[in-house]
């Protein structure tokens, strides 16, 4: 059955519906090219001949397309490498949010800990620390405990982000206290009303996290130039920003094959991660 929408067909016939309802229209098409625009251009660009790429007036479309040119991009860097190291923090971020930030918040959510709104409060205030100031004692932190070069200086920070932990709090208060008041007296413990009643619940907020942190992960660069010191450590966003960018010996059609391939992998990840955020948590289970 096909579902009402704010405007029935006879509201459309209507002049003034039919200006607005052109103008919304015409605001998304818009919206949609200002989007697509930068990656078809890239990609075009990528496919096109040194010389067309440079040439004025640019085309948008290239007269010969050069495919070679993403093998060249490939074996510019080591593409794979950089890859693997961010795959590797961002995998390890989300272990951590979901361990570290889900048990600190099903903790002050759930379990009522002690002083537990004072330690929420306290964390709240942390949000109007700007990130900058503690940025040097992080990295000193690090750097005393023999951390630097290696992906724990990634993955212990992740542990400690007060944006994500209030967000996973937030959520874990939505839900029905009843379902973990049975677990209990059917003898589940607390780790159990985490990880299998509190964690499935919570997918819709846990895979809209795993967005944000790929999208961290994927485009930071200034970080991992601090604290990865030897190239085989560089992330993506670090390499392309060394090698590619700044390159000039470089062809112009090879960097935009680098900054295409680069751009693919982040839209497979939100196309995936995607229906979570637009998925509501279904609680009917819990009987009166």
């Amino acid at each position: 059955m096909k579902e009402r929408g704010i405007l029935s067909p006879s509201d459309l016939r209507k002049p003034f519906n039919k200006a607005v309802y052109a103008f919304m229209v015409l605001c998304v098409a818009v919206m949609v090219v200002t989007m697509l625009y930068p990656i078809a251009m890239t990609l075009f660009n990528g496919l096109k001949s040194n010389p067309e790429v440079n040439s004025f007036p640019p085309r948008f479309f290239p007269r010969e397309w050069h495919l070679e040119n993403f093998a060249k991009g490939w074996s510019y860097i080591d593409l794979a490498t950089y890859l693997k190291n961010t795959l590797l923090i961002f995998a390890g971020n989300l272990i951590m949010t979901v361990l570290v930030l889900g048990l600190a918040a099903f903790s002050l959510s759930r379990i009522g800990v002690p002083y537990g709104r004072a330690i929420y409060f306290f964390i709240l205030m942390t949000l109007f620390i700007p990130a900058s100031s503690y940025l040097i004692p992080n990295f000193v932190n690090l750097k005393e405990l023999g951390l630097l070069n290696t992906f724990w200086a990634f993955w212990l920070p992740a542990g400690a982000s007060a944006y994500y932990f209030l967000l996973i709090k937030n959520f874990f208060d939505g839900l029905h206290p009843e379902i973990f008041e049975a677990a209990r007296i059917d003898g589940a413990s607390e780790w159990i009303g985490f990880s299998r009643i509190a964690v499935p619940l919570s997918l819709p907020i846990f895979g809209t996290l795993a967005i944000f942190i790929f999208s961290t992960a994927w485009n930071d660069w200034f970080w991992p130039s601090l604290v990865m010191q030897t190239e085989d450590k560089y992330t993506l966003a670090t390499a392309i920003y060394k090698y590619v960018i700044g390159a000039r010996s470089l062809d112009t059609n090879v960097k935009f094959t680098i900054l295409f391939m680069a751009m693919i992998p982040p839209i497979f990840v939100f196309l995936a991660f995607q229906k979570f955020i637009m998925r509501g948590v279904s609680l009917s289970a819990v009987k009166g």
